[in-house]
């Protein structure tokens, strides 16, 4: 029995072909413009792509804020054959910590975060160590709070809370007094996400949606939640022996700040391109990100404020954060001289893209 009309047969069916055309329009953005570049930019990619056997890549170029490139590659799930477009979202790892960096910005241009004060003015639950671990320290990965042991990483316990996440290393002895050197540890933002909780008066994660994420524009940018159903989440891989697998279950609810987000490449093409100019944050908060940290010897570390800075061999100023994850790896880079900003994300671990980010960056600098 025919239960339709025939005008709801036209619409039902326009619908469909509507769901099936959206994701293709969706796989590729391009500017005629930089046609050779992306060009160019596409041959890396692919030639990226086959020699390290990754099923899926997404990339995007901003120049002064306006994406002129943006490319889903392959498959964000092999098994259903689902394609890699332009909103697949994927895990970011610790490109996360950049993002969080604008929390405390925010909280020191309103003046209710001291950098230099003890943690425990605003985590009391922390305990004393030798030496003052400040939140500056902490952001510039200074304070001697160790990194992930042993199976750490692939942690699949959730952490109900930010404060639960610190029981993982707080009662742990610090590396080295705070200052006395630089080792690089997730877990110090782990605390910097109890500091922002605190100050802010509000669980961290609904901060960062209503202050960052929402400001910014950012609608494909959230926590990787497992218990969650996320539109456009990839699947996640591990390569072994030129072979994809299924990458090992985690749960990131033990580092939200540090390595929990996940997103798309326009949407950190667009937070990039925040960090190009004052307007979102002031341009001292700027400097205060992208100014490198020094020892107490004195010698610079190369990052700032959630930001690894430096120069290029062209005497550029570049300022970047890679981001390893199970299932993920990432790069974003600004080029602040130039406005470019270029952000690629792969969907498995340890991709290792090396100069690639740098030398599809240089395409587009005019």
């Amino acid at each position: 029995m025919n239960y339709l009309s025939a005008k709801a047969k036209v619409i039902l069916t326009n619908c469909i072909l509507l769901l099936l055309i959206v994701p293709l329009f969706a796989q590729t953005k391009t500017s005629p413009k930089y046609a050779e570049s992306i060009k160019t930019a596409k041959n890396i990619i692919l030639d990226f792509q086959e020699l390290k056997h990754v099923p899926g890549i997404s990339v995007a170029v901003g120049v002064a804020g306006e994406i002129v490139w943006s490319e889903g590659f392959g498959y964000a799930d092999l098994e259903n054959k689902v394609r890699v477009t332009t909103l697949t979202k994927f895990r970011i790892g610790s490109v996360s910590k950049p993002v969080t960096a604008v929390a405390i910005g925010l909280l020191v241009e309103q003046g209710k975060l001291d950098l230099d004060a003890p943690v425990q003015k605003y985590v009391t639950t922390f305990p004393q160590k030798k030496g003052k671990v400040t939140t500056r320290l902490l952001a510039g990965h200074l304070a001697g709070i160790r990194h992930y042991r042993n199976m750490e990483f692939l942690s699949s316990k959730k952490y109900r809370t930010v404060v639960q996440s610190l029981f993982i290393f707080q009662d742990d002895t610090l590396l080295f007094m705070p200052g006395d050197n630089y080792s690089y540890s997730s877990y110090g933002w782990n605390l910097i996400s109890a500091i922002v909780e605190k100050v802010a008066g509000q669980e961290f994660l609904s901060y960062m949606k209503a202050n960052v994420f929402k400001p910014l524009g950012l609608n494909n940018m959230v926590a990787d939640h497992t218990d969650s159903i996320i539109v456009n989440r990839t699947r996640f891989y591990v390569v072994d022996n030129g072979k994809a697998l299924n990458a090992p279950f985690v749960d990131n609810s033990y580092k939200w700040a540090g390595g929990g987000f996940i997103s798309n490449t326009e949407d950190l093409v667009q937070f990039g391109s925040a960090h190009l100019e004052p307007g979102f944050l002031k341009q001292s908060t700027l400097d205060l990100f992208f100014t490198s940290q020094k020892k107490n010897s004195g010698e610079e570390t190369g990052y700032g404020i959630g930001w690894r800075v430096g120069t290029d061999d062209k005497g550029r100023n570049w300022r970047a954060h890679g981001g390893g994850s199970v299932g993920g790896t990432t790069y974003l880079i600004l080029y602040p001289e130039s406005k470019v900003v270029f952000a690629i994300v792969a969907n498995i671990s340890g991709a290792r893209f090396g100069d690639l980010p740098r030398k599809i960056s240089n395409l587009f600098i005019r």
